[in-house]
């Protein structure tokens, strides 16, 4: 399978950049439609639009034959999935959707570290070792720029806690997959099994909370759970597996970490939020770990070229 796979082409990276944007711009949807609709109703709604049409896409070109030997590591998958989505709902009510962005995108290192004690063929290399070093380094350096007495700077530091605590959740939910029989199911079970479980889990906790009746269905707030729910959670995850189906992942993964660069943009020009020296350069630290990460084929066939 992974031979007939092959590298990026102009379309692929189109394909990624359309997503990259789509991705880098949920969570200033969130964040923006937060006044109408509270985030964790906004994460479960999105998880329930997408859930049904997954599951009637799935009812059309089947992927159910393997429900009886995956449920449970499918349940335990959309839990974590659901906890992130928790820690993002709530972690934006104290932060800004840029550091949310860029702090949610440690998941690849979380998953690296889960995946080297669990499989033998997914050991770390010194690179990818130098590269949780440097994401981890730029994590204190970001958090940092919110060490001080004042409230504000309090609150934002435990939003950035929670982002990172999302990631994870993320890494922690793909480390399931991996090392599961969900690793042979389709995609679309996978799929499924998080939104559903996610969209119940979100929901329960909405209710108990109290935040379930912080709704006014505005414009505003339909169009960001629309958008999240067809467009992000059905549409992109889809095209984002159909790529991996395509492409090396390895070379995808370089792609993909414009994503918090949209990100921080977006948060900055539409939510006019403010960055801080320290968040800037513990923000490039991190992402470049994370490439030396997900990206240590790629990364090294670079330096061979240099050093050749």
């Amino acid at each position: 399978m992974s031979a007939a796979r092959k590298n990026t082409d102009a379309f692929a990276l189109q394909v990624m950049l359309g997503l990259c944007l789509i991705w880098g711009s949920q969570q200033v949807m969130i964040k923006w439609a937060a006044v109408d609709i509270a985030p964790v109703m906004q994460a479960a709604f999105r998880s329930g639009i997408a859930a049904v049409l997954v599951g009637l896409l799935m009812c059309w070109r089947g992927g159910w034959a393997q429900l009886g030997s995956t449920w449970r590591a499918g349940l335990l998958a959309g839990a974590l999935f659901g906890l992130e989505f928790l820690f993002i709902a709530e972690g934006l009510k104290l932060t800004s959707a840029a550091h949310m962005s860029v702090f949610l995108y440690t998941a690849p290192v979380f998953t690296a570290l889960g995946l080297h004690f669990m499989l033998p063929s997914e050991r770390l290399r010194l690179l990818q070792w130098l590269g949780i070093a440097l994401a981890f380094a730029g994590i204190a350096l970001a958090f940092a720029g919110g060490l001080s007495l004042d409230q504000l700077d309090g609150r934002v530091l435990l939003g950035d806690a929670m982002a990172v605590l999302a990631g994870l959740m993320w890494g922690a939910t793909t480390v399931v997959v991996r090392a599961s029989r969900l690793s042979e199911a389709p995609a679309t079970l996978t799929l499924f099994y998080q939104l559903m479980v996610g969209f119940v889990g979100l929901l329960l906790m909405a209710l108990f909370s109290g935040q379930i009746g912080a709704v006014s269905f505005t414009p505003l707030a339909l169009g960001s759970v629309l958008f999240q729910g067809l467009v992000v959670s059905f549409f992109s995850y889809l095209t984002w597996f159909w790529l991996l189906r395509q492409y090396l992942a390895s070379n995808l993964a370089v792609f993909s970490f414009i994503t918090p660069l949209f990100g921080v943009t977006f948060g900055v020009l539409l939510l006019d939020e403010p960055l801080s020296v320290n968040f800037v350069v513990g923000a490039a630290m991190v992402l470049g770990g994370v490439v030396l990460v997900s990206a240590e084929p790629w990364v090294r066939r670079q330096l061979r070229r240099v050093v050749g």
